[in-house]
């Protein structure tokens, strides 16, 4: 079921209805409720993979109260690693095994062996990354002595399926978001309206933004090998806005409908094209999946504690995974790497962490230097998401060699500003420049319209918000499924 849908449209004012008049402050009850609802907007998309998740909620559940009674070391570590072979094998079947097995083949073709393994026709669960991570934190949690698990299966079963963020997060932590299963919920009001807020600015991010931008980066991907290189850049610059529209879009609908049921979510994106340099960009972006990384890997390998040479290891090794993690192709691994690349210097000078503040705090315009920063971290980021965005490594190396090669041919500007003004038009144009003044402007806060609306007048404020309303129905592209569906 997807958040910018007429089926949504109708099942979250019903689960609401039920969740706050029919079950007040009842919290068994309004847990069983969300439980079901969970299952039925999930089996929305595929029935046959309730089954699946289903699995894996009993296994967590039961290995997470057996590690937590037993207090004998090897046993412990037995129950963790059951836990993490059945997540990660789950998760490396239905996600990984047909590239294992087509590089495999590959790889000893080049040594004059073939083998007749067959790939499989394999469909990938939806959010089976997201919800196998969050479980597996769970797990870690318990073994680590960070967590008491619960008694209670409905609620932990609740906690993973949680409708708004089951299909592409955040990844919750079952220290933050369990306990609010376990404990009583009190309909607020001004919660729920930051929610609604949130919610509007994901659909713009989402049906104004992305799916607008999607038209054009598509098309321009599709027939990149005939395009120029001005093109070139507008397509990776549009897929830019596109997947952090996208993905920060879903974010927001899942955090703002999660506090319509008087649940907090954490912040998973905090404007991060407005960083100064990649490791601020890294902090901003995805925060749940980063900070998972961190948390689970990152520091049991050794973190920061082991000198230069241990650190560029394991932040190595944190952006190959994280790139693995986004999808089996290797362009996901070799984006993965750019973005270690970018990191290094900053790492290798100390500068990794200059950068912890908001750019211009108080101020309206950026300094010259902060600028600066913001500007080519832009447009580093642009290249490497021609890597995420291509689907093979000939397609991805081609198109920058085409984009970078022919970018100075100042010629090519008249065929560019046809294509801005013809195809592209002023109006999506003045949306995008809206939209980016907007997120400048409400950048302090945790997304563009969380505190920019109170520095209004009533009356302005409300016509901002029948205005978004109104562009979101005129100008809104035509509906796209959300990229991280399929990871």
């Amino acid at each position: 079921m997807l958040f910018n849908s007429i089926d949504f449209a109708v099942f979250l004012p019903v689960v609401f209805l039920l969740y706050w008049f029919g079950l007040a402050e009842k919290r068994k009850p309004q847990n069983y409720l969300l439980l079901i609802a969970s299952y039925v907007f999930y089996g929305w998309w595929d029935w046959r993979f309730l089954g699946l998740m289903l699995f894996s909620t009993v296994v967590d559940y039961t290995l997470g109260l057996q590690i937590h009674r037993t207090t004998a070391v090897r046993w412990r570590k037995t129950l963790l690693a059951v836990s993490l072979s059945v997540n990660l094998g789950l998760l490396g079947f239905f996600k990984y095994y047909n590239f294992f097995i087509e590089n495999f083949i590959e790889a000893f073709s080049l040594f004059g062996t073939n083998f007749s393994i067959h790939t499989l026709s394999i469909i990938l669960p939806v959010g089976i990354s997201f919800y196998t991570f969050q479980t597996l934190s769970y797990t870690l949690d318990v073994y680590n002595r960070k967590l008491i698990p619960t008694n209670s299966f409905i609620d932990f079963a609740a906690f993973v399926s949680f409708f708004p963020q089951l299909v592409a997060g955040p990844i919750e932590r079952a220290s933050n978001l369990l306990p609010q299963f376990v404990n009583g919920r009190k309909f607020d009001a001004d919660l729920a309206v930051i929610g609604l807020r949130q919610i509007l600015w994901g659909l713009v991010k989402k049906i104004l933004i992305a799916d607008n931008c999607a038209q054009f980066s598509n098309q321009i991907f599709e027939t990149y090998d005939s395009q120029p290189a001005h093109i070139l850049f507008f397509g990776a610059f549009f897929f830019t806005l596109q997947i952090y529209g996208d993905f920060s879009g879903y974010s927001d609908i899942a955090i703002g409908v999660s506090r319509l049921f008087g649940f907090r979510l954490m912040q998973n994106f905090a404007f991060p094209y407005f960083s100064r340099d990649v490791a601020e960009f890294w902090r901003r972006w995805h925060i749940s999946l980063s900070t998972w990384f961190r948390d689970y890997l990152y520091i049991p390998l050794g973190g920061s504690k082991g000198g230069k040479y241990m650190q560029l290891r394991n932040t190595l090794v944190i952006f190959v995974v994280s790139g693995f993690w986004h999808g089996a192709n290797w362009t996901f691994i070799c984006w993965g790497l750019l973005n270690a690349l970018y990191f290094f210097p900053l790492l290798l000078s100390g500068k990794n962490r200059a950068n912890l503040e908001i750019i211009a705090a108080g101020k309206l315009f950026p300094s010259i230097r902060e600028l600066w920063g913001m500007v080519s971290t832009f447009l580093l980021t642009i290249l490497a998401w021609i890597l995420f965005r291509a689907d093979s490594m000939q397609q991805a190396t081609s198109y920058i060699y085409r984009m970078v090669s022919g970018i100075a041919d100042f010629e090519q500007i008249g065929v560019t500003k046809r294509f801005l003004t013809e195809e592209v038009g002023l109006r999506l144009v003045l949306v995008i420049i809206g939209f980016t003044a907007i997120e400048w402007l409400g950048r302090e806060g945790k997304f563009g319209l969380d505190e920019l609306p109170d520095k209004l007048p009533k009356p302005l404020r409300w016509t901002l918000y029948v205005c978004l309303v109104l562009l979101i129905f005129a100008l809104g592209g035509s509906q796209q499924e959300f990229i991280y569906f399929q990871f």
